[in-house]
């Protein structure tokens, strides 16, 4: 990845000292490069015009334009190559973030995230991936999805029994030390059956395994 330019993104929130934060922990990290921010939606559909990112990182509830239109004038101007859209807001449990998906976001991510997930969402979602929010909003994605076929756990068959378990705490968004407290097991130890998780299940991380999860339909299962 360091051969390759690094993934151009636009900020938009309409909170300026949230913006400021944010764009210090995205352009620590290699390989990202923000270049701009906006404070709302229309200024957000202006700047992507301009910019041409690769990544919105776009809040929900904003003056003049909100995140949901904005994302879907952005979706709709760019119809050859137009810029995945994360929503990046403090909504859990609210009908907004479906029509978010549906206006053309790759996915949704609440403001209290990890910096590493949020680093690993961006480049997920350039991949294809669709980017799936903790376990808070879980049931929303489920209202959102089309009918899906009936659950692949042959994924699955690859994995032991405790791989199987730490498995499903993970895809639910569990943090590691999360899942060692939920099973009394040492943090180390969740730590190294994830490794081992992931590359049974061929994905490169937290976010691709929840992906995977979900699209296969193994959260259900």
């Amino acid at each position: 990845m360091s051969d390759a330019a690094p993934l151009r993104l636009l900020l938009v929130d309409d909170q300026e000292l949230f913006l400021q934060g944010l764009s210090m922990i995205l352009e620590s990290q290699p390989g990202l490069d923000v270049v701009g921010t906006a404070l709302d939606g229309q200024q957000a559909v202006e700047r992507t015009r301009e910019l041409q990112p690769d990544v919105v990182l776009m809040d929900i509830r904003m003056p003049v334009l909100d995140g949901i239109a904005a994302t879907a004038a952005i979706r709709r101007g760019s119809p050859e190559a137009p810029p995945h859209v994360i929503m990046l807001t403090t909504i859990r449990h609210d009908r907004a973030v479906v029509d978010a998906l549906r206006a053309g976001a790759s996915g949704f991510l609440l403001k209290d995230a990890r910096p590493e997930f949020l680093v690993q969402a961006i480049r997920a979602v350039v991949e294809g991936q669709r980017v799936i929010a903790p376990a808070e909003t879980f049931d929303l994605l489920r209202a959102f999805a089309p009918v899906r076929p009936a659950p692949d756990t042959a994924l699955l068959d690859a994995l032991t029994e405790r791989e199987r378990e730490l498995f499903a705490f993970a895809a639910r968004g569990l943090s590691n030390a999360d899942i060692a407290a939920q099973l009394w097991v040492a943090e180390t130890t969740v730590k190294t059956h994830m490794r081992a998780i992931l590359a049974k299940l061929g994905v490169a991380s937290r976010v691709q395994l929840i992906a995977l999860a979900y699209e296969h339909r193994l959260i259900e299962a």
